[in-house]
């Protein structure tokens, strides 16, 4: 399995997805329903806005290749990018992610553009009662600009998810990334956030927020390097590890690498049952490995004692000290040793 395969496949489920953004943005609170969600064409999505909430196409300046998804509720585009491993990690994020935005409102406002200018070629329209009115002559600072006083721009909310066990060590700011530290010119930047989901700097308690099986995801993750840890968080949350969805420990076994086994047909695992069996297995080879070197050791012991009953055997016998270490294949000054002769 490749990890950005099964982590892109897990996150575009709406409840994952929902439960992402509903930590981001509301600290947990279930406010963005799965339901509502729609997924968006990552290079080209219908967004309403110009006039009479004219629908048109918006062509997406977005990189695709770690983008795993965008959604709307119809208020909020949420735009979702990933990372698996630390060796992804892209150093110049803040700039990426804030060119993206700045093109992708820059594209509503041409293309709201467009929409009046589309509308201007129709002429009058039709009422709400069935009459004609008057289109809207916009103002001179309207007509240059293409957007008009009450246009509106959709928000667009960027989430980057790393999946990886270590710190993320990138700039997570436009400000990280400056060489700059006079206040005073800092004090004019507009500075840019990058929106980060990292286990490894966050709190289990931060964690724990998280309602869907994301939760376990992470917090496995965040302790995977740790035993200790890990076992005894698996213990505090016995009951939720005890039923994963399948595609969750996907994500677990392709991110952590941590050996759990299950068939192939299961869609709920019990992770800490396959641990204990792991764990098991892995004694039982342990005492194995143990009685084979014990019996390894006890034929190295018997040929030793033989060897050393044959050197004094021969040496009573008169035969040359250089002529014994040969015969048992030991060096002289252990055969020397061996007689006391040292």
């Amino acid at each position: 399995m490749k990890a950005d395969t099964v982590t892109k496949a897990y996150v575009q489920d709406v409840n994952i997805f929902a439960d992402i953004f509903n930590y981001y943005i509301y600290k947990g609170r279930q406010v963005i329903k799965p339901e509502q969600l729609t997924e968006r064409d990552s290079t080209k999505i219908a967004l309403p806005y110009g006039a009479d909430g004219a629908v048109v196409p918006v062509q997406k300046f977005r990189d695709v290749q770690k983008l795993y998804t965008i959604m709307t509720d119809g208020k909020i585009e949420y735009v979702l990018y990933g990372v698996e491993n630390q060796t992804e990690i892209h150093y110049a994020m803040p700039v990426k992610n804030y060119l993206y935005d700045a093109l992708d409102y820059a594209g509503q406002v041409e293309e709201a553009a467009k929409s009046h200018r589309n509308e201007h070629k129709r002429g009058k329209k039709v009422g709400e009662a069935g009459g004609t009115q008057e289109k809207k002559k916009p103002s001179t600072g309207e007509f240059l600009s293409g957007f008009w006083r009450e246009d509106r721009l959709l928000p667009s909310i960027t989430v980057t998810i790393f999946f990886g066990s270590e710190p993320w060590d990138g700039p997570i700011s436009l400000s990280d990334m400056m060489g700059v530290s006079d206040p005073a010119v800092l004090a004019c930047m507009n500075d840019y956030q990058v929106h980060l989901i990292a286990p490894a700097q966050m709190t289990e308690e931060e964690i724990m927020t998280f309602q869907s099986s994301l939760r376990e995801v992470l917090l496995f993750i965040k302790y995977s390097k740790d035993k200790e840890a890990l076992r005894g968080v698996l213990e505090r949350n016995k009951k939720r590890f005890g039923e994963m969805e399948r595609r969750a420990v996907d994500v677990i076994q392709v991110i952590t690498n941590s050996g759990i086994k299950y068939e192939e047909d299961e869609e709920v695992i019990d992770v800490c049952q396959a641990l204990q069996e792991m764990q098991m297995e892995a004694e039982r080879r342990g005492e194995q490995r143990g009685e084979q070197r014990g019996e390894q050791r006890g034929e190295q012991r018997g040929e030793f004692k033989k060897a050393k009953e044959s050197v004094k055997n021969f040496y009573e016998l008169g035969v040359e000290i250089e002529t014994i270490a040969k015969g048992v294949g030991y060096p002289i000054e252990t055969i020397k040793e061996w007689l006391g002769l040292d």
